[in-house]
Formats: structure tokens, sequence, C-alpha cells
């Protein structure tokens, strides 16, 4: 039994909500879905439940409330204790109405969800965290991670956390070395963490050595680098107990480690100001990363040594890892191997000149072939010795020097090369000329530079016909460094070349004139010029070029290294008939300081075009033409226009109409349709057109002429049946097929209609393809019966008319024909049919009627012959 001022209290906190407006908490009984928030003030109202039976008097509730609600007479549900989600999110509970003596509503089902509010915060599982991170790791690579609890709803923000680091000690490089996922609470470094994280110098034992011994390993390295020279015990050495200490640390990393973090936790997914929150801290120990790269390693190439030979070592930072070696790029030797200690060795002497540098990648994996370490990238730089000896690119290089060159002139190089490692003293080049012939009495004609190995002009060079051609010995020598230099010698041979001191000189400067006729094709030679000159032959001085200067604007004619002048485009009489033309010859080489062309290296020609009587020429290539079939007769269709590059008169006649549709103007070249135009019967007329010269008939020119009759729309689609029948029994759709004679867009597809669908609400028509439709009866009559149906066809421009159906509906054959009954004809034939029907039974009753006349006729005779013999009797 509640209190008395407890009740007090629900009545008053009723009455406010029912103050309040709380329409939304009163309603009537019925199974109900509630939601009530967690920590509320009690009592709290939670909904009123009112029954529609006016004789209910008090409300019951069960179910397993924990006591914590309760139901009161008037149907208030109500808190009697604060919820707490964490505890029960949900409660179940059965309500019923009571009168004084049964129940009289109920029982209705009521869920009351209980909401949750932030009142909770978050708890990490750990006050403190410690996690070892090993150096060069890479980043992203999660090595600790924080968890926290809430006992907030998780589906609600209320329970959704979010990790921080809000703290790292000691920040030397004022970047963060160690980030943390948000979500899940997992640390790992960040990229420059991966740079920069390094372990702390001191003692580090190797992951082979055991935890147990290490105090006899510290003593000994003691021992080693700090030999006592007295027997004083290590406890009481100063110096060893100060190293003792820092190793101990060192052995125990969470007693010093290398950095902290301070992580926070949020609710409210770490989104909001109000918030809860909890702190832990992270001890993070770096450790030394065993695994790493010993290189670049350098090898001296044709190295003399005992085979295989160590040239690195690498240790796992797990102990009894099984290595492998492998090579980055493929390459048909590869002599490097490694054992199970982690050695590495080169198995032979390496050839630089054969490959240069090799990227060796070594692998550490257990006995299972799991990869415990990524895989390690050592570069092998294999170191040049002076093995190669300078070489010539050719084993005779010719040059050539003119004869005036002046001193100085480079006239090209020894072109000396070192297989060696480029721009090492191995391949650095020096030249020394060693013979020189011949020689002047001034002495060489000719020096070598000693660094770059370029030829230059030393003396004033003797003419050519004195000395034609010279030959040099170079000797070509490498540094070869703290060894012995190689050499190698070249030979070089240098010929004294004419210099161009002559000029071309035509054998005559005028050509007078050639005739050639203007339809002389392109290609055609008019005449050859010859122009000589006196240097040396075979030499670019004497070698002669000639070129068309002046008459020659439009390209009209061309001329070739022998001189030969050719038409190069189409002549024409009536445009030009003369031309001048200027030729000059020239030599490809440059001509000597003080030496020009004059006249005697210029000569002329005169080229006569002479008329030819051409053929008359149509103004275009191509002629088609199109016209609507409904043209009015005599209609211009098309104008041909020819003409005579002579100017004479053209006439023009047409050929190859055979539908007589078309004629032509003799004078003017126009064609006018002459008779009606017809798609559906010709689509298109191919006719021939002659242009002739009205003086010389002989002269013509033919062109084919392409006519296109447009269709129009002067054809309306027509049914190809007129009747049909239906069987009673079996209403089967009649179908029906139209057929147009226009083309598209003019033709199908086809539209059907009944055209007066009220006066035959029976009857149904549906298009089937565009050229069909069917015909639907909805219900068959009672007896036999002929319906005529208008029905009008349009083709796909909306050109169409009505046409009369006639469908018999009857009783079936067997085999789905109309049964006639003897006697019976109710089947209406067609106008055609009827009318010769009609006329075949006229034309019956008139043979009838002529033979009844003929035979009354000679019975009136024999009569009438009858009474005569009878009378003459008498």
């Amino acid at each position: 039994m509640l209190p008395t001022s407890y009740l007090m209290a629900l009545a008053l906190l009723i009455g406010r909500a029912v103050g309040e407006g709380w329409e939304d908490r009163i309603g009537a009984m019925g199974d109900m879905v509630l939601g009530v928030p967690e920590g509320t003030e009690v009592p709290y109202p939670i909904f009123q439940f009112k029954s529609a039976h006016p004789e209910v008097v008090s409300y019951s509730m069960t179910g397993e409330t924990n006591g914590k609600m309760a139901i009161s007479n008037e149907g208030w549900l109500y808190l009697v204790e604060p919820l707490n989600w964490a505890e029960e999110s949900i409660y179940n509970v059965q309500l019923e109405a009571h009168s004084d003596t049964e129940i009289v509503d109920g029982p209705c089902s009521v869920t009351i969800n209980v909401r949750d509010i932030n009142n909770h915060a978050p708890v990490f599982s750990q006050t403190e965290y410690h996690g070892e991170v090993m150096e060069r790791s890479r980043a992203g690579e999660t090595f600790l991670r924080v968890s926290a609890t809430d006992l907030d709803n998780p589906d609600t923000p209320n329970g959704r956390l979010s990790y921080s680091i809000v703290n790292q000690i000691p920040d030397r490089l004022k970047k963060p070395l160690f980030q943390i996922n948000s979500i899940t609470g997992e640390i790992s470094i960040t990229p420059d963490g991966e740079e920069h994280l390094r372990a702390r110098e001191g003692i580090q034992y190797g992951m082979e050595e055991d935890p147990e011994g290490s105090v006899d390993h510290l003593k000994r390295k003691f021992d080693e680098y700090c030999p006592q020279s007295s027997n004083v015990p290590y406890e009481l050495n100063p110096f060893y107990t100060c190293v003792e200490r820092s190793a101990s640390m060192r052995m125990n990393p969470e007693d010093d480690p290398d950095y902290t973090l301070i992580v926070r936790v949020q609710d409210l997914e770490g989104a909001s100001e109000n918030a809860f929150s909890a702190n832990a801290k992270a001890t993070i120990t770096v450790k030394q990363n065993l695994w790493r790269s010993p290189g670049p390693i350098r090898i001296r190439e044709h190295l003399e040594a005992e085979y295989p030979k160590k040239i690195a070592q690498v240790q796992s930072n797990n102990p009894g890892a099984l290595y492998t070696l492998g090579e980055k790029e493929r390459f048909p030797k590869f002599p490097f191997s490694i054992n199970e200690g982690g050695e590495i060795f080169v198995t032979e002497s390496l050839d630089r000149e054969e490959k240069d540098m090799y990227v060796l990648v070594v692998f550490a994996k257990d006995g299972e072939g799991t990869t415990l370490d990524r895989p390690m990238e050592i570069p092998i730089i294999v170191e040049d010795v002076n093995d190669n000896p300078p070489m010539c690119e050719e084993s005779e290089r010719v040059l050539e020097v003119q004869e005036n060159e002046p001193l100085g002139s480079q006239i090209g190089a020894i072109g000396g090369y070192d297989l060696d490692e480029e721009n090492s003293v191995n391949s650095l080049l020096s030249y020394q000329l060693l013979t020189h012939e011949p020689t002047s009495s001034s002495g060489p004609v000719f020096r070598v530079d000693g660094l770059s190995g370029n030829i230059q002009v030393a003396s004033i060079l003797p003419k050519r016909t004195e000395i034609p051609e010279y030959h040099l010995t170079v000797q070509v020598s490498d540094q070869g460094g703290a060894e012995a230099g190689l050499s190698n010698t070249c030979k070089i041979v240098i010929k004294v070349i004419d210099i161009n001191n002559e000029i071309p000189v035509f054998e005559k400067n005028d050509y007078g004139s050639v005739a050639t006729p203007e339809d002389s094709p392109p290609g055609t030679t008019l005449l050859t010029v010859l122009a000589t000159d006196a240097d040396d032959p075979g030499t670019g001085s004497s070698q002669v070029e000639y070129h068309i200067t002046d008459g020659n604007q439009d390209g009209i004619f061309s001329i070739d290294a022998e001189g030969h002048i050719r038409v190069a485009k189409p002549l024409d009489f009536e445009s030009k008939s003369t031309y001048r033309l200027q030729i000059d010859a020239t030599n490809p080489e440059p001509l000597i300081p003080g030496v020009k062309y004059d006249s005697s290296s210029t000569a002329f020609v005169s080229i006569e075009v002479t008329n030819v009587d051409e053929l008359p020429e149509f103004d275009t290539d191509i002629f088609e033409v199109s016209v609507p079939e409904n043209a009015t007769v005599g209609v211009a269709v098309v104008k041909m226009d020819a003409k005579d590059p002579e100017g004479g008169e053209i006439r023009y006649k047409l050929e190859g109409d055979e539908n007589n549709w078309l004629e032509i103007n003799e004078e003017t070249g126009e064609i006018k349709t002459k008779g009606k135009l017809d798609h559906e019967e010709v689509a298109v007329i191919n006719v021939k057109v002659t242009a002739y010269e009205k003086a010389s008939p002989e002269n013509a020119v033919e062109k084919d002429v392409t006519v296109r009759i447009l269709d129009v729309n002067d054809n309306v689609p027509k049914l190809k049946e007129n009747q049909g029948f239906m069987c009673k029994k079996k209403l089967t759709p009649v179908f029906i097929y139209a057929e147009d004679k226009d083309s598209p867009p003019f033709g199908k597809p086809f539209t059907f209609v009944i055209t007066q669908p009220r006066k035959y609400p029976n009857w149904q028509i549906e298009d089937v393809d565009g050229t069909s439709a069917k015909l639907v009866l909805k219900k068959a009559p009672e007896e036999d019966k002929t319906f005529s149906l208008p029905i009008n066809v349009k083709d796909s421009a909306g050109v169409g008319v009505s046409h009369a159906f006639q469908v018999r509906v009857c009783n079936c054959t067997e085999l789905g024909y109309c049964y006639i009954e003897p006697g019976r004809h109710g089947f209406k034939y067609d106008l055609p049919t009827t009318v010769g029907i009609l006329g075949g039974t006229l034309a019956f009753i008139a043979v009838i009627l002529i033979i009844a006349v003929h035979r009354s006729n000679k019975n009136q005779k024999k009569l009438a012959k009858e009474t005569e013999d009878t009378d003459a009797m008498l």
C-alpha cells in the first residue's frame, strides 16, 4: 500500500499532465507500445487507459515489473521507481479492466521501452597500457589497442565511443608520431613516426640471446670493453653498477618507456561538448629493428678472391627465421646466395660492363612459409676497373677539307670511345697525333686536340692538285686511375676537295621558241637545256642544279636535274598561249668569296601553246534532281549548262526516257516534264544528255542525269477483300488486310476504325501489324445474319476513306464453313455479284422469249399453209 503522500503527489502530477494538455497520454484500452525515459522523477504518469465499458471501476496489471510501476483505479499506468536502461530496457505487462464482480475488458499487452539517456561515463578496461613498436615499422600497422565500455545504449550516440590521443610525451619534433583509430582504439605510428622513431642507444639484446643469461652477457661485454685492473667484485664496481642499472631498466621497458601517450575516450561519438569522457595512459617502447639493410654494397668487378665470398649479413627479429634470396629484376645470371645464418655471398666475379647493379631481395619466413619481416632490398653496386681499352668508331675514318679552308677550322673528330664506367678516369680519353703523312715544310697541316679529339687546320693547305689527301695516325688513351692506362690507335684519311670557283655556263643563252598543243598531258617533255661547270667533276662544286626563276607564275612547267623542261599542269590556249621562261643554273656548294653567278648561268626559252578544238564541258560533274509526281506538266526539272572552250554554240539532246515523260530544250538545255509523272510506276528516271557543238556535231560530250520522282499521297489504302464470315459457336475474329500503292511516309502503317461505332456497338476492331486488323464480335446474334460494316482505313499521313465490309455470322459445318439450309439464302451478295446474277437471269428470260416467239411464228405459218391447202381442196 503506497503512502498517502505518494498518492497525493501522483494525483497532483496527473492533474498537471491533464492541465498541460497531455492528450497523447490518454487513450482507449488495447495493445500498445510506450516509451519512457530512464531516470525520471517519480511518481511519473506513463499513460491513462480508458475502457469502453461504463461499468469499469478498477484496473489491474500483471507481468515482470520489478515493482517499478503500478496502475491506478482510474487507469493511469505510472512509475513507482525510476527506470534504469542498463538494468532492463524492455518491460512487458498485461492490463485488465474490472467491474465490481468480473473482468469486462482485456487483457491487453503493453510493451514499455526504456529510453536511454546519457547518464554513464565511459570506462577504460585498464588505467595504463603498454605497447612495443619496432623501429621502421610501417605506418598504420596496429601494435597496441585500448578499449573502453559504456553502460549506455550502444545503438544510440550515448553509447558510441570515440578515441583520441590528447598528449604525446616527449614531443621534441612537434609532430605526431602516433595515431589512434577513433572507433576501434587501435594505435599505430604515423608516416612521421615511420621515419623518425628509433630505439634508444644502449645495450641491445638480439632475439637469439637467452634473457636468463643477460647478466652474464653484460659481464662479458663489460670485461671486453672495460678490463679491470684488480679483482673488484662487479657489485662493488661503480662503473659496472651504473651500467647494470641502465641495462636493467631497458630489460624491463615498462619502467623506462620511450613515449607516453595520454588517450581519451568520449561518448556521444566525441561530437558534443556535453559528452562524458575518461582518460588512460599508454606507455610505448621503441625496440631495435634487427631487420635492416646492410646496403648499398660495393664490389669491384673482376675481383680476385675465393668464392663464394661473404659480402653482408642480415638478421630477422624472429629467431629461427629461414632466409631466401631473390632478385628485383630477372637476369640470366644471378651470382648471389644466402645461408641459414643470413650471410649473403657473391658466388663469382662480376663484370660491370655486363651488369653494373643488382638489387637483392631478402625474405625471412617461418617453417610454414609465413613471412616474418617485410622483404628487404639490398643494392649491389659493381665498381668499375680499367679493363677496356679505348676503341675507334671506324677502322679508318674519312674526312674532307676544302683547299682554301681557313686556319683553325674544325673538320671532324677522331671518334673514340671506352666501355668502362662513363665519367670516370677509366673512360676519360686523351688523344695524341703519332704520324702525319705527308707533311709540309712548315710542319703538320693538321693538329689534334688532346682532350676532345677534334681535328683542326694548323697551317695553310697546299692546292688539291699538289696534295689530294692526308693520312693521320692518332693514339687514343684512357687515364686508368691508379692502374696503367690503356691505349689504341685510330687511322684518319683527310681528302682535300676542290673549292667552288667556277660557275655553270649554258651551251646557249636563248633556246628560241617551242610549240606544243594545249592538250599536251602533264609530264610531256618540251626540250632539254644544258649547262656545264669547270670545277672538279664529281663534287658539289661542279654539280649543276636548274631552276625556272621567271615566267612560270602558276607552276605550269617544271625542270629536273637533267635540264628536261616538262608540262607540269594542263595547258589552256584560251587562258594563255605564250610563255617566256628564265632558267638559272647554280651549284649546291656556295661559291667562294669574290665569285658570282652572271648571265652565262642564265638561259631563256619561249613556249607557244597552239589551239585544239576541244570538246564541250559541262559546268558540273554530277546531275541528280528530284521532282514530285504531282508536278504540273511543263514544269522545269533541271537546266543543263555546257560551254565550248572555243566559244562555239552548243546544242542539247536527251535520250533514255522510255516513258516519254521528259523533254529538253535544244538550245537552252532546260529539261521539262511533258507527261504526267507516277512514282508508283517509275520512281527513278535515268537519262543521258548530250551537249554538242552546233558547227561540229561530232564534238560532243555526254552526261548522265538521274531524275528521282518523289512520292506524294495520291493513293488511299484499300481493302484486299470485302467480305468474311464467323461461326456462331466460335466467334473467331475476322482478319482484314489493306494495301496502299504509295511509298513511305504515305503508306503503311495503317489505322483501322469502324466509322459509326455507336451503330455497331457489338463490333470491335483492333490493329494487328500496321497492314492488318481483326474484327471482333462481342456477342453472337440469335440467328444467321450478314452485317455490312463501314470500315475506314487511313495511311500513316492520316489519309483514307471508308469501305463496306460484309461479315456473315452463321452456323458452321464441321469443316468450319457456313451451312446453308435448302431453300434459304439469307446471305446477301455484294453489288457486282447481284448485278451479274440479275444480268444472267434477264438474259435467260430473253432467250426463252425468243424461242417462244420463234415457235409461235412457225406454228402460225404452218396453220396458214394448212388453211390454204384446205381451200384448194375445196
